[in-house]
């Protein structure tokens, strides 16, 4: 296996292993293979279920002390296509523990320092026990990391209505039915050529047809591939010159 692209402290590259390690035993144990664990299956099961609430509100519940992280290669992925195309500024939808924000930051740092632009990652976290735990782990990294992140508590469709800049990434890790109106939420502030990555859109097609359905429609100018990553990566070229 080659060698992680990333470029860190030790402490910081340890780190990383350690949390994508406790998020793959996470998922074990809420699965019933023994394996990875997919967000539509346990919502199916949730279903299945016909309990009293909404499956979504059982979901929240059943993930809220569950670390599980954005698969380790997908992290790489994106820290190298930030690199790629020194992008500065990135809206991260779905933070959850921090564990892929750390590489974010890490990627922003060095387009930064290579390009001589201003730049920051705007991190969303809907549950303030998350957001707790993800800036320990911020803080653990050091300054490298923790200076480069806004995080923005609450619902995130209200939190990334302002204040963002012109965005080069939009990082897409959330509940299916919040993606559309998410993107929607960003897109006037996001520049030609920038990117959305959406994870898990293989396994959940069902969840996502209405995004997929606004990123292949013509006139809203994407350029879309599926990469061929576990379960799904979903990459996205904005292009409105192209309309």
């Amino acid at each position: 296996m080659s060698s992680s692209p990333v470029i860190a402290a030790p402490h910081i590259l340890k780190l990383l292993s350690q949390l994508h390690q406790i998020s793959l035993e996470q998922e074990a144990t809420i699965s019933k293979t023994g394996k990875k664990v997919f967000s539509s299956d346990v919502l199916r099961d949730l279903e299945d279920k016909k309990s009293a609430k909404e499956p979504k509100d059982d979901f929240d519940r059943l993930m809220l002390d569950k670390f599980i992280a954005l698969d380790e290669d997908k992290c790489q992925f994106t820290y190298q296509l930030i690199n790629a195309k020194g992008a500065t500024n990135v809206v991260e939808a779905g933070t959850s523990f921090g564990v892929s924000t750390i590489y974010l930051a890490l990627a922003i740092a060095r387009t930064k320092a290579a390009t001589g632009k201003s730049g920051v990652v705007i991190a969303t976290e809907k549950e303030k026990e998350k957001a707790v735990i993800a800036r320990k782990y911020w803080a653990q990294c050091g300054p490298e990391v923790e200076q480069e992140i806004d995080l923005r508590e609450g619902d995130l469709l209200e939190t990334l209505k302002t204040d963002l800049p012109e965005v080069d990434l939009l990082l897409l890790d959330i509940w299916s039915a919040l993606s559309l109106p998410t993107l929607k939420t960003v897109l006037p502030r996001m520049r030609p050529g920038a990117v959305v990555l959406t994870d898990n859109t293989i396994s959940g097609a069902k969840g996502y047809a209405d995004l997929l359905a606004f990123l292949q429609a013509p006139e809203n100018a994407f350029q879309n591939m599926t990469l061929p990553f576990t379960n799904g990566f979903e990459m996205s070229v904005y292009r409105p010159e192209q309309k």
